[in-house]
């Protein structure tokens, strides 16, 4: 009878799915560009429920496409253990984000049926439609659906920027299922990820155990003043949204400092209307994103952002609108999944940190209909959402052991 106690995943394999899967889409600097719903995306899903189902999987695909794989228990009447995360990626995405977790979930169904373990409670591994958010706003949209955050039909509207719809592009590729995108009877669901951070790399820890998300709120912050000719018009007597702009940057900086080290304050997309070389802009359109772990100082964060647009733009005759495009709280993870994690890293003998995420990931909104917790490893230098991310053969293959032993304990805690 095999010692579960020495149980481990097959660290090569791993690292040759997950570099199999890196050609999909593999760009000329090392990383991925494989978006939601594009043909990339539907060759990457493919290879994964090929690869499923010569583990001995069934697969359901939901109508979000959606894909679970599942792996048969003793007991068909207990929950399901889930685990997984995604497979689309950034325009100019690494091998790792997403896809090392739903892989490594595979590699332990893999493991599995090398020893001819059974589980009493079904295993799954999903894979969760336009995690990134990168075509089609915002992200997290398919578990986002399926924990009943987000309408389907809202969904199937979004649009990319060339105006293709989220729910054309999905029948297109072939992945709109039949199943329905709605929550179900979890027993445990994990989420094992690169970082995408530098903590654990700097304080040399090979495992993260996750309490919890940070909440994290996307606005559009619009500007709107008067164009005029960029030669003739006095500085003074412009309605110039630029200078309201960089009032409100500085104080939103400053708003950043004064809750460190948690919060962050971000900028990552700005459009001036009409857009020409030598005109003052009627309008700007900015990108913001707050987050911070504690809720109630998230809360003020926004509260101070309104109030600093507000004042800017009366100081200088300019009109401005705040439109709310995403809003995520922040998340504790549940205490008996961190628990199992935790126990795991420690069985294992892994070096860990207790931490929360700063990125949100599809175990957010899994966390509001299941039993929820996440499993991260470092990465290079922190670099995510960048081709130049990398992780270590040996922290991805920590990590998918902290993972097999989480599920396993979770999977068998009724026999």
């Amino acid at each position: 009878m095999t010692d579960l106690s020495k149980l481990r995943i097959n660290g090569q394999r791993l690292w040759d799915s997950l570099m199999e899967m890196a050609t999909i889409g593999a760009t000329a600097k090392g990383g991925c560009n494989r978006q939601a719903l594009t043909d990339l995306d539907k060759q990457g899903r493919d290879l994964f429920v090929q690869w499923c189902e010569d583990a001995g999987c069934s697969i359901t695909i939901d109508e979000m496409g959606n894909i679970f794989a599942r792996r048969a228990g003793n007991n068909g009447d207990l929950a399901p253990v889930l685990t997984g995360s995604h497979l689309d990626t950034q325009p100019t995405g690494g091998k790792f984000d997403g896809v090392y977790g739903v892989l490594a979930g595979l590699e332990v169904i893999r493991t599995l049926n090398d020893h001819n373990l059974d589980t009493e409670a079904p295993l799954e591994v999903a894979v969760w439609t336009n995690e990134e958010g990168a075509r089609f706003s915002p992200a997290m949209i398919g578990s986002g659906v399926w924990s009943g955050n987000f309408d389907k039909e809202y969904a199937y509207a979004r649009t990319d920027k060339e105006g293709k719809t989220f729910g054309e592009e999905l029948e297109r590729i072939g992945y709109q299922g039949e199943a329905p995108a709605k929550p179900r009877d979890l027993a445990a669901a994990f989420e094992v990820h690169i970082e995408q951070g530098p903590i654990l790399e700097a304080e040399e820890k090979q495992i993260g155990v996750l309490s919890g998300v940070q909440g994290m709120y996307w606005y559009d912050l619009t500007l709107i003043g008067q164009p005029c000719h960029a030669g003739p018009s006095p500085m003074e007597t412009r309605r110039d949204p630029f200078m309201g702009l960089h009032r409100i940057l500085d104080q939103l900086y400053k708003l950043a400092e004064a809750h460190a080290p948690w919060a962050r304050v971000t900028f990552g997309d700005i459009r001036a209307e009409p857009g020409s070389r030598n005109t003052v802009p009627e309008k700007l359109v900015l990108a913001v994103d707050l987050r911070h772990p504690d809720q109630q100082v998230l809360d003020t964060m926004d509260k101070s952002f309104r109030e600093i647009a507000a004042g800017t733009a009366a100081e200088l005759g300019l009109e401005h609108q705040i439109r709310d495009e995403w809003r995520s709280p922040a998340v504790r993870f549940d205490e008996k999944c961190v628990e199992a994690v935790r126990s795991s890293v420690a069985e294992l003998g892994y070096s860990n940190k207790e931490m929360v995420s700063g990125a949100g990931h599809d175990s957010v909104y899994i966390s509001r209909v299941a039993p929820t917790s996440m499993i991260f490893v470092p990465c290079e230098k922190g670099l995510s959402h960048n081709e130049a991310e990398n992780a270590e053969p040996d922290d991805l293959e920590a990590g998918a052991n902290a993972l097999l032993h989480a599920m396993l304990k979770m999977a068998n805690q009724d026999s």
